[in-house]
């Protein structure tokens, strides 16, 4: 007999149980357990106010225990989710139609790739997605929205939603990967001479200013520092004209309840923190996700935000390091171009035509690029540019 699956809507990431949390998410994700969503949700940062309304899908069996579960918002903007889709709502706008609210399933304010689609493998999996695949577009349809997002799903999800009739984006992300190089001195050998040189001087000027650098997990961090942490933080916001979601007390209740999930790396003078490059890992990977910075030191940047999470993975036996979306300047410090993929259910079919032709071309312009990017990486000549995953 097919399995019986009833599917609700939660309106926030508390209202499901932590042990679906456990048994339907990666272990050890930063990002999908039972803590990040619910304290994000919590402080603000992916709240109503802030123009993120939550309607998670929950999927149950017969005996009322969850066997999947669909992150989704409902949102009135575009900021925070990473699909970069702007032009898109420009373009509704110019045919007299509305592009928001839309319909998001993504880890808010974090660019990172993963499961979308939480389900545990199993007889009923394919029906378990399948479920939640129609309830999607169905509250889509049903709340009168013009489209259904997935930004950023693992190549699994991707397939699965493109045999599903979706749409599917492109964009190119910069990641480092461990090529079994050892130490950090084992990394820098596979760099040209002169890129080499030009690394050893940016670290130099970073030992010589007189800071001192640290490393510190999240449970290691004070929860009174976090207010000057904070402030790193939200400067560098405040100097692009950016608002900064998160709270000292989103980052110390994160801090708390992921400990050595969160990876922070402080340059201090005279004990007083004076920059910070915030991080959270997995079992395998690093993320970076915010800098901040008060004066200006010659190549911190470039130290607390790309070397010393290097240095990390190889102490840590982390295989990849993501460091955030955008930025050609990682190329010349070794983090290679790589494809990322997000999905799009679009309701109107006159639009879901246009955006189509518009992705096929962007495809081709994107992959173009990453070849063009990849010429720049650091590494000797007798290496090639790793298969994007």
């Amino acid at each position: 007999m097919p399995l019986r699956i009833a599917i609700k809507t939660v309106h926030a990431a508390s209202a499901i149980p932590r042990t679906a949390w456990e048994r339907l998410c990666p272990a050890g994700d930063p990002f999908l357990n039972g803590d990040f969503l619910t304290i994000i949700e919590r402080h603000g940062a992916a709240a109503r106010e802030s123009g993120w309304m939550a309607h998670h899908l929950v999927a149950s069996d017969e005996q009322d225990v969850v066997v999947g579960v669909l992150p989704l918002y409902v949102k009135s903007h575009s900021h925070g989710d990473f699909i970069y889709d702007w032009s898109w709502a420009a373009a509704y706008r110019q045919l007299g139609r509305h592009y928001y609210p839309k319909l998001m399933s993504c880890l808010p304010h974090t660019p990172v790739a993963g499961p979308r689609l939480l389900v545990a493998e199993g007889p009923a999996a394919v029906s378990i997605r399948q479920a939640l695949i129609d309830s999607a577009q169905a509250m889509a349809s049903r709340l009168g929205l013009s489209s259904w997002h997935i930004a950023l799903p693992a190549a699994a999800d991707t397939e699965l939603l493109r045999r599903e009739g979706l749409l599917i984006s492109q964009d190119v992300q910069f990641h480092w990967l461990d090529c079994g190089c050892g130490d950090f001195d084992g990394y820098l050998a596979t760099f040209s001479a002169a890129r080499r040189r030009k690394v050893r001087a940016e670290r130099r000027r970073v030992q010589e200013s007189g800071l001192d650098v640290e490393t510190r997990h999240g449970d290691q961090i004070d929860p009174g520092e976090w207010p000057l942490l904070h402030a790193l933080y939200a400067d560098t916001f405040e100097r692009f004209n950016n608002h900064a979601v998160f709270s000292p007390a989103c980052f110390a209740d994160l801090a708390s309840a992921l400990g050595r999930r969160l990876v922070a790396f402080i340059a201090r003078d005279r004990g007083s923190p004076v920059a910070v490059a915030l991080c959270f890992r997995s079992e395998e990977a690093l993320y970076g996700r915010y800098w901040g910075c008060r004066g200006n030191y010659h190549s911190l940047h470039f130290e607390l935000c790309f070397y010393q999470g290097i240095a990390y993975c190889l102490e840590h036996g982390l295989r990849r390091f993501e460091p955030g979306a955008g930025g050609e300047h990682k190329v010349s410090r070794g983090f290679s171009p790589t494809i990322v993929h997000s999905a799009h259910w679009i309701a109107d079919a006159h639009m879901r035509g246009l955006l189509a032709r518009h992705l096929a071309q962007q495809g081709e312009a994107l992959a173009e690029y990453r070849q063009q990017a990849a010429a720049h990486l650091p590494f000797r000549r007798d290496r090639t540019l790793p298969p994007n995953p």
